[in-house]
């Protein structure tokens, strides 16, 4: 079981960086996946990035490559997304999700989800 909760939403200007965190619960949290995804209103849930366990291996969406990284620090059991340049279309509610195993882009296999955290880009 993992608990997963986001923080570091908030407003900002175009151009402007936030940087959110996703704090785990449970012992296992080095051998998940875990994932930011974003839903904005309206819109369908779509993948940003993904980190496998150990934090080697990263995949982007190719709307946020270069603009946004994610990391992990698994002795505290911390995902973070730094994001960059913020642009109007990254407005969104942004969930942080975890599955055992190998990262994905696909939403389906993620098992545990947070409750989300509202990142809201002004013009």
């Amino acid at each position: 079981q993992v608990l997963l909760v986001e923080s570091g939403g908030g407003l900002v200007q175009a151009g402007g960086s936030l940087r959110l965190s996703c704090v785990a619960s449970g012992r296992t949290f080095n051998e998940y996946a875990v994932a930011w995804f974003r839903q904005a209103p309206g819109l369908e849930r779509e993948f940003v990035a993904t980190i496998s366990w150990s934090g080697y291996r990263t995949y982007y969406a190719d709307s946020v490559k270069g603009r946004f990284t994610i990391s992990r620090d698994n002795a505290k059991k911390l995902v973070y997304l730094q994001m960059n340049s913020l642009k109007p279309d990254d407005t969104a509610v942004y969930y942080c999700a975890a599955k055992f195993g190998q990262p994905e882009v696909n939403s389906t296999p993620y098992t545990y989800w947070g409750q989300g955290t509202q990142v809201t880009v002004s013009s």
